[in-house]
């Protein structure tokens, strides 16, 4: 089957089980959102200067803003935003209690490698998605209101007055990517539909098991890349 590519078929939203899969793919991104937005508005009290306080406050606004478009797109497509969002609560939380960050940098450093693991991970979705669908998806992800800017340069700047922290948020890195890529798992389980969008129908192209694998290597080389961004060994 193909491995990437949106089907672009007029009656697409026609099929029950790709609009509820869709559904499904807005609600797990919008809670996510939500998510960032209550991290970084926490992590904003923890920061050490004004300026980082207003820096985190200002990203945790631009999260807060991407839900509206995704909420009206669940809302046309004839579902609950809300009721959407619900199943995947508990996986979100998990990964955010399991990952709770000891202080300010290791909040940055959650918030960097973190969200862009799941970013990646939307994205090789969204090239299976209609196009409406995958314009507004691809637009939430990308907008990070200059969130990557900021959290290299302040975390570079830190390691290299303090050179010991490189190794300690190293290990921390690692440790936030083996527990997504565990709820990430936990969610393919509970929720078929998701992973349908990704293994395609009859008349969706999709990845077979050879395909899917290298997705698995593209999103491990994009975190080693965010990790030697940030300066850590990965």
């Amino acid at each position: 089957m193909a491995e990437s590519g949106a089907f672009a078929a007029n009656d697409a939203l026609a099929d029950d089980g790709y609009r509820d899969a869709v559904v499904d793919l807005l609600g797990v991104i919008s809670y996510g959102e939500i998510s960032a937005f209550e991290r970084l508005a926490e992590d904003a009290k923890l920061a050490p200067t004004l300026q980082d306080k207003l820096a985190l406050g200002t990203m945790a606004s631009v999260e807060l803003t991407k839900v509206a478009a995704l909420h009206q797109r669940i809302t046309d497509l004839g579902a609950d935003p809300f009721e959407a969002m619900a199943p995947f609560r508990v996986a979100i939380d998990s990964f955010h209690r399991h990952t709770a960050p000891s202080d300010w940098l290791e909040g940055l450093v959650k918030a960097f490698v973190g969200d862009g693991l799941a970013n990646d991970f939307y994205r090789e979705i969204a090239a299976f998605l209609d196009p409406q669908t995958r314009d507004l998806v691809v637009a939430s992800l990308d907008d990070d209101g200059g969130h990557a800017t900021y959290v290299v340069g302040r975390v570079r700047e830190l390691i290299a007055a303090d050179p010991p922290l490189g190794g300690r948020l190293a290990l921390w890195g690692r440790r936030i990517m083996g527990e997504a890529l565990t709820q990430a798992q936990r969610v393919a389980a509970d929720r078929d539909s998701l992973t349908a969008l990704l293994t395609g129908g009859v008349d969706r192209p999709g990845l077979d098991l050879a395909a899917l694998g290298r997705m698995f290597t593209r999103l491990t080389d994009r975190h080693l890349e965010r990790m030697g961004e940030l300066g850590l060994d990965a």
